[in-house]
Order: C-alpha cells, then sequence, then structure tokens
C-alpha cells in the first residue's frame, strides 16, 4: 500500500506544477521580437561581458569601460577582430580585450540590448 502511494507521488507532483496556459505558447513568446532580442543580448552581455565590463553596461566595468550606448560598428569591431572603427578613440588604452568571434551572430542582440532604453 505505502509503495502504491509513494509511485504516485511523482506523477501527482507533475499535474500539480504543470502551468499550461491555453494556446500552449510560453510568457518569452509572447514578448515582442525587439523584447526578445534585448533578452537575448542582456544573456550574452551578462553570460561574455561582465568579467571585464560591469554588470550594468552603464557603468565602468574592473577592465572594461562602460559600453551603454555602443554602435553596432564599434561591437563589431572590437568582437570580431579585437580592434576599434577607424576615427574612434578609445575609452581606455589598454587593449586587453581578445576577439570573441564566436559571438558574430550575436552582435544585433547585443547592440539592441546595450541601445535599450
Amino acid at each position: 500500500m505505502i509503495f502504491k502511494l509513494l509511485s504516485s507521488v511523482p506523477l501527482l507532483l507533475a499535474l500539480t506544477s504543470c502551468r499550461c496556459q491555453s494556446g500552449g505558447s510560453s510568457e518569452a513568446s509572447k514578448a515582442s521580437p525587439e523584447a526578445q532580442l534585448i533578452a537575448r543580448g542582456r544573456a550574452v552581455y551578462v553570460s561574455n561581458c561582465t568579467a571585464c565590463h560591469a554588470t550594468n553596461p552603464k557603468l565602468h566595468g574592473s577592465q572594461g569601460p562602460d559600453v551603454y550606448g555602443s554602435s553596432k560598428e564599434l561591437l563589431t569591431a572590437r568582437i570580431l577582430e579585437a580592434k576599434y572603427p577607424e576615427g574612434y578613440k578609445p575609452k581606455r588604452e589598454s587593449a586587453a580585450m581578445p576577439a570573441l568571434p564566436h559571438l558574430k551572430n550575436d552582435i544585433d542582440a547585443l547592440h539592441a540590448y546595450l541601445n535599450a532604453p
């Protein structure tokens, strides 16, 4: 009897924790494409940039400067080639940032996040 009761606990937990919504859509899929791009950019920023830049991109980090408002041209040059666009004056003189070519498909998302209000 106890075995039967215990064996039904996982099923009961699964059924009671299901938060199904009508239409099967989740909150993330209800967000606008722009909001989804910004959210992806934030995730990329937090997981790849905050070791040197501040968690808040409007603030200076331990190694890197604030990056809020960065142009797509700057992001592309720094991320893909570890260079600055022609005529750009760096906020810091260090050249510590390596190229991060694995982020080439995330530049639009990073730009959206770093330029979101």
